[in-house]
């Protein structure tokens, strides 16, 4: 997700950088000083929304926001203004929102929540995983299938972990709810692991996950996730928690119960 930020004073744009970069994790943030810089990032760059200072030298912020909606009409706008007067002119622009200075972190979150144009949070990785509700991985937006459930639910543990190593007796453990001596499920999770490495490699995701001689890991900059964004503070993940976390899963109770408790 690109954003721009255009203020013709340094500390209102620092500040405004900062406080739209602790709501949104997942963005970048491209800060101009001068309206006309910010016009020619746009020609060449996508934005997906852009917060405007409204009074500013040269070019104001309602000039700004028609050239950018020239260039690209899906652009959100939301004007950021110690005025009130120009309200009626800015939501003439269809635009997202009019926020007054000094701006919150809740008066942007509340004005990402009902973008005119809404916005994918997660658009720039191809793996994409849903923990909230059911798990389910995607690749390039399908779902992938999975020909065995306990293969799927290896990776459901693996990505609750973090990237953490997981030996295969905790994961034996787990998963099996059986002692991770016993050579019929260690056989089985053998079996596991080769599956899970297929059906990834199938669709060229095997890159997510680190598999070493006694342990399993996923690699979580190498995909999207809910759950990740969640913990980050992001606000999209945060609205879209619905109270249920992998839910076909048993051993994912303990982590559901301390996601309700940071809400």
């Amino acid at each position: 997700m690109n954003i721009l930020l255009v203020d013709d004073e340094r500390s209102p744009l620092e500040y405004l950088t900062r406080t739209v970069e602790g709501v949104l994790k997942n963005a970048t943030t491209h800060g101009f000083m001068k309206p006309s810089e910010a016009l020619e990032f746009a020609k060449v760059n996508n934005v997906d929304i852009a917060f405007l200072d409204i009074e500013m030298g040269g070019m104001n912020g309602l000039q700004l926001a028609k050239s950018l909606k020239d260039i690209n009409k899906k652009v959100n706008i939301i004007f950021t203004t110690g005025y009130s007067q120009y309200a009626a002119d800015a939501f003439a622009l269809h635009a997202s929102g009019y926020l007054l200075k000094p701006i919150s972190a809740e008066a942007i979150e509340e004005a990402i929540e009902y973008l005119y144009h809404p916005v994918d949070p997660y658009p720039k990785k191809r793996v994409h995983i849903q923990t909230f509700g059911n798990f389910e991985i995607y690749i390039d937006d399908r779902p992938l299938k999975f020909f065995r459930s306990k293969t799927k639910e290896l990776l459901a543990y693996l990505v609750m972990r973090r990237g953490a190593r997981c030996s295969n007796e905790e994961v034996i453990s787990v998963i099996w709810n059986k002692k991770p001596d016993l050579k019929a499920i260690q056989n089985q999770y053998r079996h596991l692991v080769f599956d899970l490495t297929k059906t990834l490699k199938s669709v060229n995701a095997d890159d997510i996950l680190l598999k070493e001689r006694n342990a399993m890991a996923v690699f979580p900059d190498k995909f999207s996730c809910d759950f990740y964004d969640f913990l980050s503070a992001d606000a999209f993940a945060v609205n879209n928690y619905m109270g249920e976390f992998m839910a076909q899963y048993k051993w994912a109770e303990f982590t559901n119960t301390h996601l309700e408790q940071k809400i």
